[in-house]
């Protein structure tokens, strides 16, 4: 059975399949069931692995990357961006498919960047600097809001929202969050994005600091996924719905409006899951 992972990131992707593989590994627990600190992997255990579940990339789903997914993270929440993504790539390549829209909001940006995340920097401080990546640009951007900012105002949270759509049926959301704390410079080498300069509280380091387990165990990715492996493995109708795989028709989707400024990142409300359909 075939599940594409609807993204063009490298680093979501590798995050995506580790915590789906970790999930399988587990013991079973109940659907939908919300994580605590003490309890955060609720897991699809066994019966996911029994679904003999094939994670495909986009190129592995024969969807060529096209100017048009430009377009698709153009809106106000991190529900509808991550199901706009969902849907476009279930319908180029006919097979179900789970994409996530993750933000950091920042508390004192009033909840910034958000789903403006990935394109918070402004361009022209991009061009400015032709060596400068982009996650560079950002992470400067935000210490530069920010200076002189109090350490107790520097409150932030991971968001991340993974969406599941399947033929015929509305999309499904998964949430997760995780706590964060602005730190006022870069700080180790692992992780991406905004992870050298977002601290959590729980580990006392910069999530960039963190190994890749120590990550999946309290992200918002992490979370957010745990809870849809167990909801692909203890809904029995999905098997049916993702044995619907066929070949890739990639017929051209309706044309979607230039995307604002946008999106992908995220933090945090003490780690707990909320699961909710559409």
């Amino acid at each position: 059975m075939k599940l594409l992972l609807a993204t063009r990131s490298p680093h979501k992707a590798a995050e995506m399949r580790r915590i789906l593989a970790g999930a399988a590994a587990t013991e079973d627990a109940p659907a939908g069931a919300a994580a605590t600190e003490d309890a955060l992997a609720p897991a699809a255990g066994r019966s996911l692995d029994a679904l003999g579940l094939r994670l495909l990339g986009p190129e592995e789903a024969g969807v060529p990357e096209s100017p048009e997914e430009e377009g698709l993270e153009r809106f106000d929440t991190f529900e509808e961006n991550a199901a706009a993504k969902a849907e476009w790539f279930a319908r180029l390549s006919g097979i179900p498919a789970v994409a996530d829209d993750s933000g950091l909001e920042v508390d004192a940006l009033g909840g910034r960047p958000g789903v403006r995340t990935k394109r918070f920097a402004p361009a022209e401080a991009v061009e400015a600097c032709p060596g400068l990546s982009r996650d560079e640009a950002n992470n400067r951007h935000l210490l530069r809001l920010l200076e002189g900012v109090p350490r107790d105002r520097r409150g932030a949270r991971y968001v991340c929202v993974a969406s599941l759509a399947l033929p015929g049926a509305a999309p499904v959301h998964f949430r997760g969050e995780a706590p964060g704390l602005i730190l006022e410079s870069p700080r180790g080498a692992g992780g991406f994005g905004y992870d050298p300069i977002v601290l959590a509280p729980w580990a006392n380091r910069a999530y960039a600091e963190l190994s890749p387990e120590e990550k999946d165990r309290r992200s918002h990715r992490g979370q957010a996924f745990r809870a849809l492996a167990a909801h692909l493995a203890q809904a029995p109708h999905l098997a049916q719905a993702l044995h619907l795989a066929r070949a890739p028709h990639l017929a051209r989707a309706p044309h979607l409006a230039q995307a604002p400024q946008c999106t992908k990142t995220s933090l945090p409300r003490a780690g707990r899951i909320r699961v909710a359909t559409q």
